[in-house]
């Protein structure tokens, strides 16, 4: 039907929205860092900072595994190898007019809070985290996957990379849902799990030690910088 053939268009027709098709996946692949990019993941002043109005959320758990600390080490240890660190940072318009579904769940927190407004600090990526010579930042994310919607698979496309190493907040949220697309997308898929942070440990724990198994390679810091250095 032309309803379907439409659907499909916007799709990009059948399976092709894969970045790698099945025969291509990259999934189980050793990881080279000239085809690895983290991506990191709203560290944002709303979120990491004292003062920012999610901190208080998620303090406990960044307190426990020690995350920014790590993620800022990861990261530094990733450039020195060659690889690619990409910031993910989330923002909305004043008036929360480009909040893609803000009525329900989480985004609805994000409007009724007004959280993450563009050209306010707490929307401004924290001090540790700010983006070094070569890094890259995706434009367009307002919703929680940071696929849809921005330049992030161009940017990886565009820097021949295979494997896409996640961390940031919340673990069970954007972070999960970036990990569950990159791997539809036959990407190799590392999740960096005490360099994320969810608002209580029962979520931390369910998501790192339970989904993050069936959509990517979970490592800590240490475990993903000494592959690196295979």
């Amino acid at each position: 039907s032309a309803m379907a053939s439409e659907w499909q268009r916007m799709r990009g027709g059948g399976s092709s929205d894969r970045t790698y098709p099945a025969a291509d996946a990259k999934g189980g692949d050793p990881i080279d860092p000239t085809t690895t990019a983290l991506v990191m993941i709203e560290y944002q002043n709303e979120f990491a900072t004292e003062g920012g109005k999610l901190h208080d959320a998620v303090k406990g758990v960044m307190t426990s595994n020690n995350m920014l600390s790590n993620s800022v080490e990861v990261c530094e240890c990733a450039r020195a190898a060659g690889a690619k660190v990409i910031h993910s940072p989330i923002t909305f318009s004043p008036d929360m007019s480009d909040n893609p579904n803000k009525r329900l769940g989480i985004l609805a927190g994000v409007n009724n809070d007004k959280l993450f407004v563009e050209g306010t600090w707490n929307a401004e990526i924290c001090e540790p985290m700010t983006p070094k010579d070569g890094d890259l930042v995706i434009e367009g994310k307002k919703g929680l996957d940071a696929f849809p919607g921005t330049n992030l698979e161009a940017l990886l496309v565009q820097n021949g990379i295979k494997t896409v190493v996640l961390g940031g907040f919340l673990t069970n949220c954007c972070v999960e849902s970036t990990m569950r697309t990159a791997y539809e997308k036959g990407f190799n898929v590392v999740t960096l799990t005490d360099c994320t942070a969810a608002t209580s440990e029962g979520e931390q724990a369910a998501a790192a030690s339970g989904t993050y198994n069936m959509f990517s390679k979970p490592m800590t810091k240490d475990e993903f910088i000494a592959e690196l250095k295979k």
